[in-house]
């Protein structure tokens, strides 16, 4: 298990920093990461992390191209995971907070144990589909 959680981890951070860097990303929420909200409280409380996070889409993508996203996606299945060893992908439902609305343009991923070049030209091809 520690070997499995140990990879997980690595594979995601390295999705999550290469979502970071893509211009179609408006943030990436995964805890490990300095620019996510919580950061502080994660590095004082955890010494790793886990797969599953979520990231926005800037405001110039619609909620139906999200969907559209999803839907071109070949390697990720679409569903909820709470950290298994399959890759996956949702649109996830706009977070409650005050004065803000994503639009539907929030989406949940759980990487999984692919290879990582694999997953990050899955993403990339459906991110070219709808832009």
């Amino acid at each position: 298990l520690a070997v499995r959680l140990e990879v997980l981890e690595r594979n995601t951070l390295e999705i999550a920093n290469w979502l970071v860097d893509h211009p179609l990303v408006a943030q990436v929420l995964h805890p490990a990461l300095p620019s996510c909200p919580g950061h502080d409280t994660w590095a004082r409380d955890f010494s790793g992390s886990t797969s599953v996070f979520s990231f926005i889409f800037k405001d110039t993508i619609a909620a139906d191209q999200v969907v559209e996203f999803i839907n071109q996606l070949k390697i990720f299945k679409i569903g909820m995971s709470w950290g298994g060893v399959h890759s996956l992908a949702v649109v996830y439902p706009d977070l409650q907070r005050p004065n803000q609305d994503f639009g539907g343009r929030i989406v949940r991923l759980n990487i999984g144990l692919e290879k990582v070049e694999d997953l990050t030209i899955d993403l990339a091809q459906a991110m070219a589909k709808i832009s």
